[in-house]
């Protein structure tokens, strides 16, 4: 008859396993647990001026529950969506503000919390290596964009005193110029493919939509040479002239497309 046969563990070895699943079933200890929420906002914001926003985020979040219902709260909502921001995770920052203006749509802060949605996703239009492919804005989807435009226009709107509101306004300008843009870089895309139609369609409508921004100029050029290729003279010339009349430095008509080989935003 065979006998089961149990193996002894050496007592020190014993002791350390158990030591491990201790250690495995007990939970982190909170190194915040007995600290006041001004303790709390004064670590969260040396991460922040570290640049350590990734180790922010979560201190303004146990701010908000340790302070619920004070200032210090709101205020660590607006840090925490800034420091979302700045670590890269820009749809959790923005749905932070949207959270905190719908919680406090009284707070003397909405006019920033409105500034920095539209900076979050002004931001977001241009890559890092926008520079190096000299991709513009008007060449991206125009989503992130127009939900910046919205938030600005918000923010200049319901307070135009603010001291945000002068940078805001640069900012719409320039979306205002990048969507107009784009509505032309998609007629020079048709125009180089020859779709002529499409192309005279798309300008058409840049300059239906917008009012005195650098991409009509293109845009007519555009018209022009479809009609042109299309072999309607009559509306060639009736376009032309509106290009001149109202560009009559216009280097298209001599130099074509290469006058405009620097990104309509450069400024240097």
């Amino acid at each position: 008859m065979f006998r089961a046969k149990l193996s002894v563990v050496p007592g020190w070895l014993a002791l350390c396993a158990a030591a491990w699943l201790v250690a495995g079933c007990s939970t982190p200890t909170d190194k915040t647990a007995n600290w006041s929420p001004n303790r709390i906002y004064s670590e969260a914001k040396d991460e922040v001026d570290s640049g350590a926003f990734d180790k922010a985020v979560p201190l303004y979040e146990k701010l908000e529950g340790r302070a619920a219902g004070t200032p210090l709260a709101q205020q660590a909502q607006l840090d925490k969506a800034y420091a979302q921001f700045k670590a890269g995770d820009k749809v959790p920052a923005v749905a932070t503000l949207d959270r905190f203006m719908k919680l406090h749509p009284a707070s003397p802060a909405i006019d920033y919390a409105l500034y920095l949605k539209g900076v979050i996703n002004f931001n977001d239009d241009l890559g890092m290596f926008a520079f190096m492919t000299r991709q513009d804005l008007s060449e991206r989807d125009q989503k992130a964009a127009k939900e910046s435009f919205e938030a600005f226009k918000e923010l200049v709107t319901r307070f135009p005193e603010s001291r945000y509101t002068p940078d805001a306004r640069q900012r719409m300008n320039y979306i205002v110029n990048s969507l107009a843009q784009y509505e032309v870089h998609v007629a020079r895309y048709y125009y180089n493919r020859g779709a002529y139609l499409a192309a005279i369609n798309r300008a058409q409508q840049a300059l239906a939509d917008y009012r005195e921004v650098p991409a009509l100029e293109e845009a007519l050029y555009i018209m022009y040479m479809s009609y042109d290729k299309l072999g309607l003279n009559d509306l060639r010339d009736d376009t032309q002239r509106v290009l001149t009349t109202n560009y009559p430095k216009s280097e298209y008509l001599t130099r074509g497309f290469r006058a405009k080989d620097d990104p309509w935003w450069k400024l240097w």
